[in-house]
């Protein structure tokens, strides 16, 4: 029997009704959307129905929305495509340690190229400082990089009072809503944000696919392009369209916004139920603000316990995460800059809940901890 899947923040299941979307652009419908004949015609339409479908969730136009291979992808065009642009009016970048590695990464290789890069703390809540945020911006500064919403413990920054302290200073504003799309109202014109990338794959889309939302007037953004080729996606992103992964991306989106209002309030009844039981078996601390926080996300440290020993024991009955999964092997850096310690992160569990998380599944987790976690304090392994 395979474990319970607790882990949504890491990937989730192909929706069904997105894989019948794209299932004829496979075989049947494989054209190029490049070439001059009815295939690639009857291919082109489906990608601008995807554009169409994606804009229409940020409530901004198809022709600002560029397909890559993923939010990483996205992240770092993004990111390096504005430093190019932009180099010669300032080479100040400003960021937050809790950001995706996808954001970290290219920043840092930023700043083996003579960039500043400014990597912001977090107060115990895993909230940024707009106070810190707001001094940390010089004339020299030309971007601002804060993701929507931590894939580790959830919370949601604030990005309208960010982009409003952007806009004022004329300096772009990206976030990394990979976790965030379909979860909570991204509307790029209210939150004024100028760069904002999403991944198929956390909302039941397929892996292999995301995109990038470029503003394209007040202000129009100038991006230097990171793959050069045949100059598809306006020039800023060259190679073939993948048409079946598009096609699931724009699918997997407009069914998430649909359903959004009611999965959430699902997700959130299913969060408190799982936090109240694991709260009464005490020792047990939360990472992160309560709220603002996606609704399918927990992330608990157990005191007391050997974090090894720990997650060696839930693997065979629920697969949990103690950090981002592209990140595996390493204290995880988010819990470690709200001032846990290395020992602390390790015994933490990223608790992930998605579409097809049931409440019997998670009273089965609930009945499992009951037992295990009164044997691992017994044992005491290590003190934390």
């Amino acid at each position: 029997m395979r474990p319970i899947y607790l882990d949504y923040h890491a990937t989730t299941p192909l929706d069904e009704r997105v894989w019948q979307a794209m299932q004829p652009y496979w075989q049947s419908r494989f054209g190029n959307p490049a070439s001059a004949h009815p295939y690639g015609w009857e291919a082109q339409a489906a990608v601008e129905m995807a554009r169409e479908q994606v804009a229409a969730a940020l409530n901004t136009t198809p022709d600002s929305i560029v397909f890559t291979s993923g939010a990483t992808e996205a992240n770092n065009l993004a990111i390096k495509g504005v430093a190019a642009a932009y180099y010669s009016r300032g080479r100040h970048i400003v960021t937050v340690q809790t950001e995706h590695r996808a954001v970290l990464d290219p920043c840092r290789y930023l700043a083996t190229l003579g960039f500043r890069v400014t990597e912001l703390p977090v107060q115990p809540d895993g909230l940024i400082d707009l106070e810190q945020l707001e001094q940390s911006l010089t004339p020299e500064t030309i971007l601002v990089s804060v993701m929507a919403a931590n894939n580790e413990i959830g919370v949601l920054q604030p990005l309208a009072a960010i982009g409003r302290l952007c806009r004022e200073r004329g300096i772009l504003f990206h976030t990394d809503a990979a976790q965030a799309i379909g979860k909570i109202p991204l509307d790029v014109q209210a939150l004024q944000v100028d760069l904002l990338s999403l991944t198929a794959h956390k909302i039941g889309g397929p892996k292999g696919v995301g995109a990038l939302y470029i503003r394209r007037d007040n202000p129009r953004v100038q991006l230097v392009p990171q793959l050069h080729g045949g100059g598809q996606e306006q020039d800023f992103r060259s190679g073939t369209l993948a048409v079946p992964l598009i096609v699931g991306l724009g699918a997997a989106v407009q069914i998430a916004l649909a359903e959004r209002e009611m999965e959430q309030a699902r997700l959130l009844d299913l969060r408190t139920y799982l936090w109240r039981e694991l709260e009464a078996l005490g020792e047990v601390r939360l990472n992160g603000a309560w709220s603002p926080r996606l609704a399918g996300n927990l992330n608990v440290t157990f005191l007391g316990v050997n974090g090894a020993e720990l997650h060696k024991r839930l693997q065979p009955v629920v697969a949990v995460s103690a950090g981002s999964a592209c990140s595996t092997g390493r204290p995880s850096h988010v819990l470690l800059a709200l001032g846990l310690s290395p020992a602390l992160a390790a015994s933490s569990v990223r608790f992930g809940l998605g579409r097809w998380t049931t409440k019997a599944e998670i009273e089965q987790v609930v009945a499992y901890l009951q037992d295990l976690l009164p044997a691992l304090r017994r044992t005491r392994y290590t003190k934390v």
